[in-house]
């Protein structure tokens, strides 16, 4: 019987599967029946608790066997999983916990006492190990190893709460039912060719859809995933070799740093073959590198968004004619580039991608207005779909000849300087071309002459100088794109839970010009 739940999705591999490996962890592995038992044990203690059908359980697990097996346990209790990062601060856990209502909390010791001191009641925690000051806490390691029948649940109910970042404001959590995440598994196992035999390597949290996914994709097809959590290129290297990892998956940051690290000390990878890319732009010049460094692996160029999950995806094959594309539609969904009261772009032209399909969350929690904004009907789709929603990506992109997708910016981040719309990527994929900065982020600025300046903010490579990148500049740019300010980071820059450069964290730290250096 096909799985419709996040629960039988997992379950499908018992008990054919109870003694494979599933989960790797840096000195610790656990078969498909191992984390059965665990994930058992949580639902029972959940269940005890009063936990049932539809509740919301928050986790803030490090990245392992213990953070899956509470993921499980949640969804096997009946109860909407809340998985959160753990570089999140005890205030952010608060809003979020407040937010979706949890009735529990699955968290480190160290978080548990912080909240516990700062006026969460005891009774809503569950520490992974006994927490200081807090003994008298029931913990996830003592729990005992009890069968526990997974309470049923329907396929549009919900699953998860997936919390955007918050960089722009507070968090917004996007609803996400068993179908959708399913839907999301099955298409990417479709097109990654993904089998029993795959051994996935663990970057992204599993807070991130890009990262959750990996996770489903492998319970779909049996397969087996690797932990890896710290996301340094050198032990990301290190642990392909070391367990025969066949698939990556990374965002551009991370893929920055591994093809710089593998172009300075090349290392063959013979088991990996394929690897992947979401949550933003590789640059061109990174990209161009790519195929002689993984010269065994298949490169997917992938684009989505929390909203829909997971949206384009550009075929290896078409890698070298169309580098930096980010395809056309995954199996099972529709995009469409819509020009606003117009209807949809013909090749050549632009517009925002909207996404149609099984993969469209159920919007976000606790927030109609916000979610009638983001998925709602389209009028240039009228005559095609009714009026069915479809989720407004907020991203501008181009459409060629052959229905293959380019990423432009996103709506709101166009620089519009002295009559010209600017893309922030565009700057920053030639800033990176110069091969003088590790970190870029490009933005607009306010001026009353240009309406708006160019501005960079850049973390520069070696002996390289902010005088010879804005000559580069001057000599790569046209007049109107050469940067009117460039701000240097003496380190690199905050990033989001995710690993993507945190864009708002960097503008505004570029307005404090006292702990940067800037240079016009």
């Amino acid at each position: 019987m096909s799985a419709n739940t996040l629960h039988e999705l997992f379950a499908a591999n018992l008990p054919q599967r109870s003694g494979k490996t599933f989960l790797i962890d840096a000195g610790r592995q656990a078969t498909y029946g191992e984390v059965d038992a665990l994930a058992g044990a949580i639902g029972t203690h959940l269940a005890a608790r009063g936990v049932g059908a539809g509740d919301r359980v928050l986790v803030q697990v490090r990245k392992g066997i213990a953070e899956v097996s509470a993921l499980l346990g949640v969804t096997r209790a009946g109860a909407v999983l809340v998985d959160i990062s753990t570089a999140w601060t005890a205030e952010q856990v608060r809003f979020v916990a407040e937010d979706c209502g949890a009735s529990i909390l699955i968290v480190e010791p160290a978080m548990a006492r912080v909240l516990a001191a700062e006026g969460i009641d005891p009774a809503r925690l569950l520490p992974v190990s006994a927490a200081r000051g807090l003994e008298g806490l029931p913990c996830l390691s003592d729990l005992p190893a009890l069968p526990f029948e997974a309470l049923p649940r329907r396929a549009d109910d919900l699953a998860a709460i997936i919390y955007t970042s918050g960089s722009t404001g507070k968090p917004k959590g996007v609803m996400l039912s068993h179908a959708n995440v399913l839907a999301g598994a099955r298409s990417v196992a479709e097109y990654l060719e993904l089998a029993e035999s795959d051994r996935l390597l663990s970057v992204l949290p599993y807070s991130f859809d890009y990262g959750f996914n990996q996770l489903t994709t492998m319970m779909l097809v049996g397969g087996s995933v690797v932990h890896q959590g710290v996301a340094m290129a050198s032990e990301i290297v290190r642990a392909i070799l070391r367990h025969e990892v066949t698939g990556l998956a990374a965002v551009p940051p991370l893929w920055i740093q591994i093809v710089r690290l593998l172009a300075s000390a090349p290392t063959p990878l013979p088991s990996l073959r394929f690897i992947t890319n979401s949550g933003g732009k590789i640059p061109l010049s990174t990209l161009e590198r790519m195929p002689g460094i993984f010269a065994k692996a298949r490169i997917f160029l992938m684009y989505g968004l929390t909203e829909a999950f997971r949206s384009t995806y550009l075929a290896p094959d078409r890698f070298a004619a169309k580098m930096g594309s980010i395809g056309q539609a995954i199996p099972g969904a529709e995009v469409f580039v819509i020009r606003h009261g117009e209807g949809v772009a013909r090749p050549g032209e632009q517009g925002e991608l909207v996404h149609r399909g099984p993969l469209v969350s159920q919007g976000y929690w606790n927030r109609p207005e916000a979610t009638a904004e983001k998925i709602r009907p389209c009028p240039e789709l009228r005559d095609r779909i009714g009026d069915e929603p479809v989720v407004y990506s907020g991203d501008i992109v181009r459409i060629d000849e052959d229905g293959d997708l380019w990423f432009v910016s996103r709506n709101d981040a166009l620089i519009k300087t002295s009559g010209y719309r600017v893309s922030p990527d565009e700057v920053e994929d030639l800033v990176y071309r110069s091969g003088l900065a590790a970190d870029v982020v490009a933005f607009g600025v306010q001026d009353d002459m240009l309406g708006q300046s160019v501005q960079v903010a850049v973390t520069l490579l070696g002996e390289a100088s902010r005088e010879a990148l804005l000559a580069y500049c001057r000599a790569a740019m046209p007049a109107y794109m050469v940067p009117q300010r460039i701000h240097v980071w003496p380190e690199p820059m905050p990033r989001t839970a995710s690993g993507k450069l945190s864009r708002p964290d960097v503008i505004r730290g570029c307005s404090d010009t006292s702990s940067l250096h800037s240079a016009r």
